[in-house]
């Protein structure tokens, strides 16, 4: 089907809708990956990409909560030349538009990540930096938690990396205003709003945590909330693209992000629930510009900004 009010282009980009797959979600099978199995779909991110393989967590990986999902995964995955020699050539065949989902290691580590798939810009036009990931050079502490971690996790890439920069911000952070304002004064082209939340499960008959390393990344519709108010704070505080992910499951929820000033969303736990469910918003978005006679989704985006305090 052709949206043609969805349509547009995010960090120089050309998507035909603003619904992207999130990262950790999309296995590369090549049906999966087939642009004409995807309606509704404008990208798709990968999932996470380190300079080596990486063999994840151990124990209990998703546990199912009452209003949302916990995973513990650890960004298991083959490594960025295992990736360059597998995934890519599905993906290349597959023509969606896709950003690689590179884990933030260290500055070396990262870019070396980088500059082996800088030598297939031809193909990857876009990557999406995760600094939600510990600073091994450093204290310990995510690379998104302070403004001056973020600057030189984003600059560092940035020397590196000269096609489009997504950089996903972690919902952990004191300052989202200074984090987003170092991103873009570092070099990110667009920024992706937000990771995954820290939350936790108890056994009760073990008592004992549930997942090995205690805390676990919460997602799902109880976030959104959250999602929806970093979205704005940090659409407030930077002129740059930003992608609302966290919670979004219907139509309602991808359209309330854009009017807090999303360019897109990002959906992820509610892939597992519905695969269809790009489409189903896409159709609601659709639905409502036309009843509303309304061109074109730009027209709507910011738009609750512009209208905060008025009654």
């Amino acid at each position: 089907m052709t949206w043609s009010r969805l349509s547009d282009t995010l960090v120089g980009i050309p998507l035909k809708t603003p619904v992207i797959i999130a990262s950790g979600v999309w296995p590369y099978d090549a049906d999966l990956w087939d642009k004409n199995n995807l309606d509704g779909v404008g990208a798709i991110c990968t999932k996470a990409v380190s300079n080596k393989s990486r063999r994840g967590n151990t124990g209990v990986r998703v546990w199912e909560t009452s209003c949302g999902l916990l995973n513990s995964i650890g960004l298991q995955n083959t490594g960025v030349h295992d990736f360059l020699q597998n995934a890519l050539p599905v993906i290349r065949k597959g023509g969606m538009p896709f950003f690689v989902n590179v884990v933030m290691e260290s500055i070396e580590e990262t870019q070396e990540t980088l500059k082996a798939l800088a030598e297939h810009d031809d193909i990857i036009k876009g990557v999406e930096l995760n600094i939600s990931c510990p600073n091994v050079d450093g204290d310990g502490m995510a690379w998104g938690v302070s403004p001056e971690s973020t600057a030189q996790a984003v600059a560092a890439s940035r020397s590196v990396w000269q096609g489009s920069l997504l950089v996903k911000l972690t919902p952990q952070c004191h300052d989202p205003y200074g984090v987003a304002l170092a991103a873009e004064a570092s070099g990110a082209d667009g920024l992706v709003v937000a990771n995954t939340w820290l939350g936790m499960a108890i056994d009760i008959n073990q008592c004992r945590p549930v997942f090995n390393r205690t805390f676990a990344g919460f997602s799902g519709p109880a976030v959104f909330p959250l999602a929806l108010r970093l979205v704005w704070q940090v659409c407030e505080a930077t002129s740059l693209p930003v992608i609302g992910c966290g919670g979004v499951s219907t139509w309602q929820d991808a359209l309330s992000m854009i009017l807090a000033g999303a360019s897109a969303v990002e959906l992820g736990t509610a892939m597992f629930v519905h695969s269809d469910m790009p489409r189903s918003i896409c159709k609601g978005l659709d639905a409502y510009l036309e009843g509303h006679k309304i061109d074109h989704i730009r027209e709507l985006r910011g738009r609750a900004q512009a209208r905060k305090g008025v009654f």
